[in-house]
């Protein structure tokens, strides 16, 4: 009778737990993709100065929307940017990254590790270019665990 009495209880928590497990991953699941945005730096928004931004004026994410701001912690030195930035796209979406940027040969990278409301869980690693208008990250991201 206690073994059966045991087991029984055994039996409720884990299945206590699956189900505690299936919820939690029901409330966030893990989407990931591809990447491409398009953003305008005119030098009206940026000029290389710290809080400067640059404007969102084309993704495939909908979490970044056309006109959403790259705003840009540090000042750009010598011949490249090496920043922390903040992706602004409305009232508590916020994604926190850092990119580092060459202006001689005018790619880099970005890294996003963290975000706020819609970025919640975002993580996003991009090769930055430049087609001599306008600024393109390709890379991709995950909205979830991060594993590379």
């Amino acid at each position: 009778m206690k073994r059966m009495l045991g087991l029984m209880l055994i039996v409720t928590i884990a299945g206590v737990f699956a189900v505690a497990v299936q919820a939690s991953t029901a409330h966030h699941p893990s989407r990931h993709g591809t990447l491409h945005v398009v953003k305008d730096c005119p030098p009206s928004q940026y000029a290389g100065q710290a809080g400067g931004f640059c404007t969102i004026t084309d993704s495939n994410l909908q979490e970044i929307r056309k006109g959403a701001r790259v705003f840009y912690l540090e000042a750009a030195a010598g011949t490249g940017l090496e920043s922390d930035l903040v992706l602004y796209a409305g009232p508590g979406n916020v994604a926190f990254g850092h990119v580092t940027l060459s202006f001689t040969s005018k790619t880099g990278e970005i890294t996003f590790a963290r975000g706020t409301g819609s970025f919640r869980r975002f993580h996003a690693q991009v090769a930055v270019s430049f087609d001599g208008a306008l600024w393109h990250w390709d890379g991709v991201y995950r909205f979830g665990q991060w594993s590379r």
